[in-house]
């Protein structure tokens, strides 16, 4: 993590003065886990007291079909007014619920971490200083999903797993990782 944390630091911020990290592959395959490591090893320095804000593509999609709406709440609400200085903001997605909860800014900092299937998408990538892919099999990744959300979900993680599959290969995510990583290989604390 130290490394991916270092070379974030000397990265080019192309979001204002802010380095967007994107962390994106298919569900399960490890990019939370990733992400907040990076955050952890990031730590907070002299200049903010809290320098990294990690978003979570879980919190954007509107549900199970959210794949297509990602934009508009991730680059319309948040990289959009950050590339002008501004805070960005969104309505966090309450799954039990099934509608936009209460509201999560997203002020401008040093670091911006944002995680999840799709969030690298061509748009997003224009405002990225970095672009890790993780990936992991289908039996990990169904795994860890039944694990999190239970048996009862198995449906709707197969259903999301084909639009996940269309999506990622339409937006070319991996060829433009400048990172891929095994999601299946320990993440150092």
């Amino acid at each position: 993590m130290k490394q991916l944390a270092t070379a974030l630091r000397v990265a080019i911020p192309r979001l204002g003065g802010t380095r967007l990290l994107l962390v994106d592959g298919p569900a399960g395959s490890g990019k939370t886990t990733l992400a907040d490591a990076i955050a952890g090893a990031l730590g907070v320095d002299s200049r903010a007291e809290c320098p990294v804000q990690v978003l979570h593509g879980d919190d954007m999609y509107e549900g199970w079909s959210g794949l297509a709406t990602l934009d508009g709440v991730l680059i319309d609400g948040v990289l959009d007014p950050l590339s002008r200085g501004e805070s960005g903001t969104f309505r966090r997605w309450d799954w039990h619920l099934g509608r936009r909860a209460e509201k999560i800014v997203v002020p401008p900092r040093p670091f911006l971490v944002v995680e999840g299937v799709g969030v690298a998408s061509r748009r997003a990538r224009a405002h990225a200083s970095m672009l890790i892919y993780v990936d992991a099999p289908w039996e990990t990744r169904i795994a860890r999903g039944i694990a999190r959300d239970g048996e009862a979900m198995r449906e709707e993680w197969e259903r999301w797993q084909v639009s996940e599959a269309a999506h990622l290969e339409a937006a070319g995510t991996r060829d433009a990782a400048d990172v891929v990583l095994d999601g299946t290989a320990p993440v150092p604390a």
